[in-house]
């Protein structure tokens, strides 16, 4: 599936640090899990880690037995502290606009809880086909794979893998806790600065797969 470009592409995006900058909204989040539970959650140090899901993280500042209650109560703040304060990334409107111009599907796979996704796609108005929450790195791949995605789209190294899982191109975007050199070396095939310069690489990705170019060609920036 990677090594061949359709006219009519179904793209995969992750959704913190590659659709949207989920920190000041995170942030907010844990400082407010703090203050309820008297708990100190470092929340800079968080922000600087997305990716994993919400449990990975809720271990490392509350002991095991109590990580389901604090995940519970971490979503049950996150609409109200979470979602306002969390932006759209540059290009993040225009590389969904591109491949639906190009008359394909944008999907979003993310680890985030489902709703809280939602959430934010409905704030910003982000116009997807689809949305797929709770699965991480590998297990991607479930998802891509159901929805026949060509492409994914992330910022991190778990991104990566859940691309190659499915038998996706991996473009990766130098946004979030991964940079460019990190994710290259986890094999990602595209790398890109940011969102901004996906829909100029996706309009090459399905000229050249249009025209028979070879999967080197698919994969040029």
């Amino acid at each position: 599936m990677a090594g061949t470009a359709a006219h009519s592409p179904t793209v995969g995006f992750d959704l913190d640090m590659t659709l949207i900058d989920s920190r000041p909204g995170i942030k907010a989040a844990y400082q407010e899990l703090t203050a309820r539970t008297g708990t100190f959650v470092d929340a800079d140090l968080a922000v600087s880690r997305l990716g994993p899901p919400l449990e990975e993280e809720i271990r490392r500042w509350f002991p095991e037995e109590r990580v389901a209650e604090m995940s519970g109560l971490y979503r049950e703040l996150y609409p109200e502290y979470a979602v306002a304060a969390s932006p759209a990334l540059p290009g993040a409107r225009e590389a969904l606009d591109a491949v639906h111009a190009a008359g394909g599907r944008a999907i979003v796979v993310t680890a985030k809880y489902e709703p809280s996704a939602k959430l934010h796609l409905e704030h910003l108005g982000l116009d997807v086909d689809a949305l797929v929450g709770s699965l991480w790195a590998e297990a991607k791949a479930e998802a891509l794979r159901e929805h026949h995605a060509q492409v994914y789209v992330g910022d991190h190294t778990g991104d990566v893998a859940g691309a190659h899982t499915a038998g996706a191109l991996s473009v990766a975007v130098a946004t979030g806790p991964c940079d460019a050199t990190q994710l290259r070396t986890a094999g990602a095939e595209v790398v890109l600065a940011d969102l901004t310069e996906f829909p100029s690489w996706l309009e090459r990705y399905v000229a050249e797969g249009a025209d028979g170019g070879d999967a080197a060609a698919a994969r040029r920036r």
